[in-house]
């Protein structure tokens, strides 16, 4: 099954367009004596077993690599953070099949590297789509265009820094009058790319709505899949996106709207309250609701 074809079904199958953001922060868990993997494991088992009894899907998972890269000790062989992750990886594969994972890691390097990047995205981890950053041109982001599988490419982030890059002016690669921001223009090259090579898409932040419409408007027509950051706790809005979107003409079943930290620990800061199973759900439960297609 092609990307494209598991985004529509899986929106379908689960009737909304959340991706929910699997980012541990190991302050914010249950306390426990038990390894570091072991907590992991024990607290997203619970979140997904409570999901599945409540009837609760998101449309995709993502977890970040960085988030668990850095649980790992190598030079004392300790790789707790990566087994924990590979334990995740299969927990999603029982409870939600046919829901995409993907894997944030924001790769991109000169040719061969990116091979060996994209290699571990989706041989070595399995996952069905990756995050690339395209400043290197396309010989660093075509490595990744693996039959059947998606490359969300960064476009307009929702970081507050994005707009020192991503908005600066540039003259159309054609006519040399059209001034268009940078970010506008990596859209238009997703767009030829994604054209020669389907399940390439772009990332594109719901912090910054005006120039996510902006985006969304180049996509209209076109199966370009957009990931979208940013709502919950970074200021966005699920209910703005839908209506940005929608305005633009674009299919929504193509996009997946992420929340992490705003879903897998909502009270942010300090050890889980002894009620935090009941906030996690009533927080995917909402923006499932808000995201509903």
């Amino acid at each position: 099954m092609s990307y494209i074809d598991k985004l529509r079904e899986s929106a379908e199958s689960v009737g909304n367009i959340v991706c929910m953001g699997l980012d541990p922060v190991m302050d914010v868990l249950p306390e426990s004596d038990a390894s570091v993997r072991e907590r992991l494991n024990s607290y997203f088992s619970e979140i997904f077993h409570r999901m599945r009894l409540e009837g609760l899907a998101p449309a995709a998972f993502k977890p970040n690599i960085g988030y668990y890269a850095m649980l790992d000790k190598p030079r004392d062989e300790d790789f707790s953070g990566s087994l924990a992750l590979a334990d995740i990886l299969d927990m999603l594969e029982t409870f939600f099949p046919g829901i995409p994972v993907i894997l944030d890691s924001k790769r991109g390097d000169i040719a061969r590297s990116s091979g060996n990047y994209a290699s571990e995205a989706f041989e070595g981890w399995g996952a069905d789509a990756v995050t690339v950053s395209p400043y290197m041109g396309h010989d660093s982001v075509f490595p990744f265009a693996y039959p059947d599988k998606g490359v969300y490419i960064l476009a307009r982030t929702s970081n507050p820094g994005a707009k020192e890059f991503q908005n600066e002016v540039v003259l159309d690669r054609v006519d040399e009058k059209v001034m268009y921001p940078l970010y506008h223009a990596v859209a238009l090259t997703i767009a030829r790319w994604a054209s020669e090579h389907p399940g390439l898409g772009a990332v594109v932040g719901a912090t910054s709505p005006d120039e996510l419409e902006d985006i969304a408007s180049v996509f209209a027509g076109r199966d370009v899949p957009m990931l979208i950051p940013g709502v919950g706790s970074q200021g966005g809005s699920a209910s703005e996106v839908i209506a940005r979107m929608n305005k633009a003409g674009y299919d929504l079943k193509l996009s997946r709207i992420n929340s992490s930290s705003g879903l897998t620990h909502p009270w942010k800061k300090g050890a889980a309250p002894d009620n935090w199973l009941d906030q996690v759900m009533d927080a995917v439960r909402k923006l499932t609701e808000e995201a509903a297609v």
